[in-house]
């Protein structure tokens, strides 16, 4: 395979800063979820369903502040967000372990709507620091980071938890946070090239309903189906393997495809052409939808699981990649938000959906009934997805004047 496209990519003057950043930011953040799931169960003593609202609370503010917080990184810039942000998870961590539950319930609320935004800013920062042509190899490596602080994140968060305290735990995931959001800080990535800042430069702003259109709307939906399918696929599997009595090999089969995500991932980057989004998400659903008839134990499923796996980066990066290209530079910002709260609905959707299906009908059903689902998503998206367009310019000062 051909390493020049991420020779180049990573050649580019603060770009493997970027990605380190991001890769360790990202690492408290998704242990947040667990942490606090974690905290209510043992911490409290308290049930599933009192732990599930939590965490569905504050999956709820992430996904109406992401855009709010990408519109003010637009107007004002990226670091009093930064340190508002961090100051708010601050507080929130220290406190989480002191509270009781209807208090814990409204710091929730709070801590969601003013999370810190890194899924956002660090794919922001990338789009900025990257000329267009090398963006897709730079949202590959951005995806495989994601997809290694997803295999860290969550088993460190229950590992805190066991092994120090709901309280210290919840403690240090707040001081990662801190650690998180004062890197950004200090780095202060620029979140436009010097190239769109002077091309915005005496400009008016964009109206939304400009770039706001169906292929936009259309793109977001997608996303939305993508990680729907992804949060149902990991339910299911744990589902699967405690029918099967096989529940201490969840740990390795979910590693397996998280690796099989980096590998698509990485080939995906060195590719020398785009891929649509819709394509991908398609191709991912139709790969879920049979895992359910994979019988003869765990083994076989790790197996089972490598065409569906190695989609995930590459769908997840491409859509990304078809933002950037779809909006202007000077609401990159919004747009990221808007791209976050997508992922967030999918993910939130996946839960009771795919819960309900394994409930009443088995494990093996739900990756059939959710794979199915996305796919007639993606089928009626279709039609709207070639009202799409193919690039989206900022009005120059001419344009503005006339």
């Amino acid at each position: 395979m051909d390493l020049t496209p991420y020779k180049r990519v990573l050649a580019v003057p603060g770009v493997r800063t970027l990605l380190l950043v991001g890769l360790l930011a990202r690492i408290p953040v998704t242990a947040t979820g667990m942490a606090l799931t974690m905290h209510v169960l043992h911490g409290m003593k308290l049930n599933f369903t009192q732990a599930g609202l939590v965490g569905a609370i504050i999956t709820v503010g992430m996904a109406i502040s992401a855009p709010v917080a990408g519109r003010f990184i637009d107007k004002k810039g990226l670091r009093p967000v930064i340190a508002i942000t961090t100051v708010a998870q601050l507080v929130f961590w220290l406190t989480a372990p002191t509270l009781p539950y209807l208090a814990l319930l409204v710091s929730a609320a709070l801590s969601g709507l003013l999370t810190l935004p890194l899924f956002s800013v660090i794919r922001q920062c990338v789009a900025a620091v990257l000329p267009a042509e090398r963006r897709r190899t730079g949202f590959a490596l951005d995806s495989m980071a994601v997809e290694l602080s997803y295999m860290i994140g969550p088993a460190a968060g229950v590992g805190l938890v066991l092994g120090l305290g709901s309280g210290w735990a919840l403690a240090l995931v707040g001081f990662g946070l801190v650690a998180a959001g004062a890197a950004l800080l200090v780095l202060n990535p620029p979140t436009r090239s010097a190239e769109e800042d002077a091309e915005s430069a005496g400009a008016p702003v964009v109206p939304r309903r400009q770039w706001l259109g169906m292929g936009v709307i259309t793109l977001l939906g997608t996303v939305s189906a993508l990680t729907f399918v992804l949060t149902a696929t990991e339910l299911s599997l744990v589902a699967v393997l405690k029918d099967g009595h096989a529940t201490e090999w969840t740990g390795l089969v979910i590693g397996l495809w998280c690796f099989y995500s980096l590998v698509g991932g990485f080939v995906y980057g060195g590719l020398p052409r785009a891929l649509s989004p819709l394509l991908l998400t398609a191709g991912l659903c139709a790969f879920t939808a049979p895992l359910g008839l994979v019988t003869g134990g765990w083994g076989w499923l790790c197996l089972a699981l490598i065409p569906a796996g190695l989609l995930c980066a590459p769908a997840l990066a491409s859509s990304v990649d078809a933002l950037t290209q779809w909006t202007p530079p000077s609401v990159r910002g919004e747009a990221m938000g808007l791209h976050s709260t997508a992922l967030t609905i999918g993910m939130a959707a996946a839960g009771p959906v795919a819960g309900a299906v394994i409930d009443g009908y088995g494990p093996g059903w739900a990756f059939l009934a959710t794979g199915v689902l996305a796919a007639v998503f993606v089928l009626v998206a279709t039609p709207f997805w070639r009202r799409a367009p193919r690039e989206v310019k900022e009005p120059g000062p001419a344009s503005a004047s006339a």
